[in-house]
């Protein structure tokens, strides 16, 4: 319990420390800063590089172990049981965002999946229609306004910002299954989980990320924009975006030109 205390703690210091960083003041360099979201990206490109490193030496060695050992079957069905158990930190952040019905299919999930689906193993919820939820802190702080900050590589944990990170803390003290694992002195199951989760997840994007690093020419602005735009779906629960102001004005006036006046109607001959 105190070590995951103090790795939620050291990651909310991380976060609040990196959301201070200041637009620059040049129109053209403050416009680049807007559009990318990205003052921090010499460090995030250091912190991009180890990751990239770790991954290649560690965890995309294991991911192919994992595809080769386990066959699909049993890896959507680890799946299945991953997400299965974070579905009561899905419903408390519906609760929490003002979504009640997306909190009750959520709870319907759990219960349905972990009896008649086997602790989660089948997913018999999604057959009877009730439909995956998402639900996160970093997303129910999206909810009450609270700012994102600037774009974040995590070291390990890859592509955040400082709101995800405090989102990704406060799950780790409200997910139950964490507290029942450390009640019963089994943390390492919270290791197991953790590790497995991010092995099926790397399998998971194996085909997109290899395509999309071998056609980039700048593999790290390209999985930025990727992230963000999927992040930005998430934090919507899949809405379209609301038009910016001004968006369904017509062009010129939108951009404070006045249309040309009419030419004088001519006299009759």
């Amino acid at each position: 319990m105190r070590d995951r205390r103090r790795r939620a703690a050291g990651l909310l210091v991380a976060a609040l420390l990196t959301a201070c960083a200041t637009p620059p003041s040049d129109p053209a360099a403050r416009a680049a800063f807007d559009q990318t979201n990205d003052p921090l990206e010499p460090l995030n490109r250091k912190v991009f590089d180890l990751n990239q490193f770790i991954d290649r030496i560690v965890l995309k060695p294991a991911t192919k172990i994992y595809v080769v050992v386990v066959p699909e079957a049993g890896r959507d069905a680890i799946k299945n049981a991953l997400d299965n158990m974070k579905e009561p930190v899905v419903a408390i952040n519906n609760v929490l965002q003002g979504r009640p019905k997306g909190a009750g299919i959520a709870v319907g999930r759990l219960i349905v999946n972990t009896t008649i689906g086997l602790a989660g193993v089948i997913d018999v919820a999604k057959k009877w229609g009730l439909a995956p939820q998402t639900g996160d802190f970093g997303q129910t702080l999206y909810a009450w306004d609270f700012p994102q900050g600037p774009y974040l590589i995590l070291p390990i944990l890859g592509p955040s910002n400082p709101r995800d990170a405090i989102g990704m803390a406060a799950d780790n003290y409200i997910d139950p299954f964490s507290y029942a694992a450390t009640a019963a002195d089994i943390d390492d199951m919270n290791i197991v989980r953790f590790v497995l989760g991010g092995i099926d997840e790397r399998a998971r994007a194996t085909d997109t990320l290899d395509d999309l690093q071998k056609n980039s020419l700048d593999f790290y602005a390209e999985l930025r924009s990727l992230v963000e735009q999927h992040r930005a779906a998430v934090l919507r629960h899949g809405a379209a975006p609301a038009p910016s102001p001004g968006f369904y004005d017509v062009p010129a006036t939108a951009a404070g030109i006045n249309p040309p006046a009419a030419p004088p109607a001519s006299s009759p001959p």
